[in-house]
């Protein structure tokens, strides 16, 4: 029902004459604001704040249930361990008070709540248990200062979701929390309001049913069971993504399944015509539900199908019902074995793929090849875009209208290595085009609050490796515009997530974060990296060594990679800035901390590679100018060529200590990456697709190109000639 023009001038006037406005209506700077992520929809900030200090009772109204006293323990626990600041529980007293309390408010829904802020106390209800939680954790946003200085500024709010459900996909393939972690980040989502966790573990769990498939170190089914119901106490659903038709090389390395691969030569890839994979996968989807206790979803993936059809008999089948109508018999079949289990069944699927042949666009094959479209099963979730095609999102609708479930996928950042492309990307042919962060806020903004979309999934891919504390933006991002669509302009939202995140005294995190958006494109274009995204670049080569007795040596290096080293000078003196920006942060108290940390060893291994550089062109000009001393001076010869050997040293030597800080400091919040332990031995394979993250077992992925240089050699090979020259010169100077 529409209020009526009389009652809004009441209340207009209520506010003017409360002070709950400011004089004009105008209201106050954002930087005067509280960085309130997400936004609510309706905000009346008035001139006044309030001591936090001064609201010592807790009241909860009515008769609080399970749920309602959790958020209210949670509210006291926040207050004490961030500000120490006592929160007491009592009735209706005489006092400023915090009051929790359950309201019936058809406008708001389960997840919306109304928030008070005035000088005799605080209010909070909300409908249901969700919305009086998401209030709490808005008032925990507006809280300003530290400890006995910190206040409130007077507000009434009126909130609710946009979108019903937001989701993180949160992709573990290439490494694995602790569980103390895994609750931080489920604790982080429900402070911005996300409401769902898809969690895509491959191997981080240990599967009853086929326990080998588990990595050393997996969750065990307690575990899971335990983290799922701390999950359901922030009102974080967790569904369980266990991969089906493809991305299966976690489970189809093991050669007693290798007979269910879809072509011998790949692991990646199930046959869908063979019964015995669809035994096998019920048994881990079984698996991934008990250990999941409440969850409605299971999310099969079963994307990028790149050896579908490849097999004799599903080369056959193909060409009777398509490529698409192979993938949907798989989906179908899996769906119908999921049945009984009375969950919703997630899958890989863009809306109206099956009918719009896009299934070989999407692996980019010949659309010709594709058949007449296809049925999928009615109880499919499509979670997939394909980029949806159309502006007026038809395809989307089209599917909805039949029947399907349809979420919108929040476009991944991308397969950068080091750090994300928040601010701008550079492709494979060197354009710079708009940043993830700008292209994620344009898709949100374009096709969230209309209607079309069940929910919203915001995709983590760990395909390049990044620590988890490099995604808190992107996360963030989904979390703010899928509750409110309209909350923030792009500008606005990265200073408000700056200071909410890291503290409103935080400083220059939005440079260090363009710093290492640099970074990243920097490094991946140093040695071979590149090529694990963008194919042939073209192989590093080290300078010449000396050779026989006239010290001969190709002076080529520095003119070869002149353009390395313009860019190396750029970026050292650029991670120079980035390192003293975490420092400086971590030093005056920031929040997230840890994170900052955790930035700052992206910024080590960065300035370290520029630096190899750099080293490689004093390698050459220490063996050029021993080459130029040899016929004058045979001790200034050899000294230079000693200077050689202590640079290579020294790049080996600060190469170890980099990557060794980095290691110690990721591992303070997951396992050592690869590890086995005294009752397993890791089993490592690597799968057809490129990512940068599984060439290598460990974590020396990140150098492991450095690696390929083969420094190690080079020294070795440079101290054999230097043993040489010694003995057939005999120069005076001691090594």
């Amino acid at each position: 029902m529409q209020r009526s023009t009389t009652t809004y001038l009441r209340i207009l006037i209520v506010l003017l004459l409360s002070g709950w406005m400011e004089k004009g209506g105008a209201t106050p700077p954002a930087s005067q604001l509280p960085a309130l992520i997400p936004y609510p929809k309706e905000v009346n900030y008035a001139a006044a704040s309030q001591p936090l200090a001064g609201f010592t009772r807790l009241i909860q109204a009515g008769n609080p249930g399970k749920a309602d006293r959790f958020t209210a323990a949670l509210l006291q626990e926040s207050l004490q361990k961030r500000w120490g600041h006592q929160l007491q529980a009592a009735a209706a007293t005489p006092g400023k008070y915090i009051r929790l309390e359950r309201k019936k408010d058809k406008t708001l829904g389960e997840e919306g709540y109304r928030l008070t802020v005035r000088e005799a106390g605080i209010t909070i209800s909300s409908p249901g248990e969700a919305g009086l939680f998401y209030g709490v954790q808005t008032l925990l946003q507006l809280i300003e200062g530290k400890e006995k200085n910190a206040t409130l500024r007077e507000v009434e709010i009126r909130d609710w979701p946009d979108t019903k459900v937001r989701a993180a996909h949160y992709d573990t393939k290439h490494h694995q929390d602790t569980k103390e972690y895994v609750q931080q980040f489920i604790r982080e989502l429900a402070a911005s309001k996300m409401n769902m966790l898809v969690w895509e573990w491959e191997d981080k769990f240990l599967y009853p049913s086929h326990p080998e498939i588990g990595a050393p170190g997996a969750f065990t089914m307690a575990e899971m069971q335990e983290l799922t119901r701390y999950a359901q106490q922030y009102h974080v659903q967790l569904v369980p993504l266990v991969q089906g038709l493809g991305h299966v090389g976690f489970i189809l390395k093991w050669p007693q399944f290798a007979h269910l691969r879809e072509v011998p030569a790949s692991n990646f890839e199930f046959c869908p015509l063979k019964e015995a994979s669809y035994q096998l996968l019920m048994d881990l989807w079984k698996d991934a539900m008990e250990a999941t206790p409440g969850s409605k979803f299971i999310h099969i993936g079963s994307d990028e199908t790149y050896e579908l059809g490849k097999c004799e008999n599903c080369s056959k089948k193909q060409a009777e019902i398509g490529r698409s109508g192979l993938y949907h018999l798989f989906l179908g079949k899996s769906a119908e074995l999921l049945k009984p289990h009375k969950r919703g069944v997630m899958a890989w699927e863009a809306p109206m793929g099956w009918a719009k042949g896009r299934l070989n666009i999407y692996h980019g094959e010949d659309k010709a090849t594709q058949q007449a479209p296809v049925v999928p099963h009615p109880s499919l979730i499509m979670t997939e875009s394909y980029s949806y095609e159309t502006p007026d999102l038809a395809y989307a609708k089209q599917a909805k209208a039949l029947g399907y479930s349809v979420y919108a996928y929040d476009p991944n950042p991308g397969i950068e290595q080091l750090f994300l492309p928040y601010f701008f990307v550079k492709n494979g042919k060197g354009k710079i085009e708009a940043g993830a962060l700008e292209t994620s806020v344009k898709f949100l903004q374009e096709n969230l609050g209309s209607n079309v979309f069940d929910g919203v999934i915001r995709t983590n891919w760990d395909d390049s490796g990044l620590p988890m504390q490099a995604w808190s933006l992107c996360f963030a991002t989904t979390a703010a515009y899928s509750w409110n669509v309209k909350g923030y302009s792009l500008e606005a939202f990265t200073t408000a997530f700056m200071r909410n995140w890291y503290g409103a005294e935080q400083q220059d995190m939005t440079t260090l974060y363009r710093l290492l958006n640099e970074a990243a494109y920097f490094y991946m274009e140093s040695f071979e990296r590149r090529v694990w995204a963008w194919g042939d670049i073209g192989k590093t080569h080290l300078p010449d060594l000396p050779r026989g007795d006239a010290l001969e040596y190709d002076p080529f290096w520095a003119r070869e990679y002149a353009d390395r080293l313009d860019a190396s000078k750029l970026i050292l003196a650029k991670m120079d800035s980035a390192v003293a920006i975490c420092e400086k942060n971590i030093a005056a108290g920031a929040l997230h901390s840890y994170d900052i940390e955790v930035l700052k060893t992206l910024a080590e291994l960065a300035k370290h590679t520029a630096q190899t550089y750099f080293d490689l062109e004093s390698l050459e000009t220490s063996i050029k100018q021993a080459h130029l001393q040899r016929f004058v001076n045979i001790d200034s010869a050899y000294y230079h060529l000693l200077q050689a050997e202590k640079t290579v040293a020294g790049q080996l030597a600060r190469r170890k200590a980099v990557f060794k800080a980095l290691c110690q400091k990721w591992e303070e919040t997951r396992l050592p990456k690869g590890m086995s332990t005294p009752a397993k031995t890791y089993f490592f394979e690597q799968e057809r697709t490129r990512h940068f993250a599984n060439r290598v077992a460990g974590m020396e992925y990140l150098i492991y190109d450095e690696q390929l240089l083969d420094l190690e050699g080079y020294l070795e090979k440079l101290k054999a000639y230097n043993d040489y020259f010694r003995q057939r010169f005999q120069p005076t100077l001691q090594p």
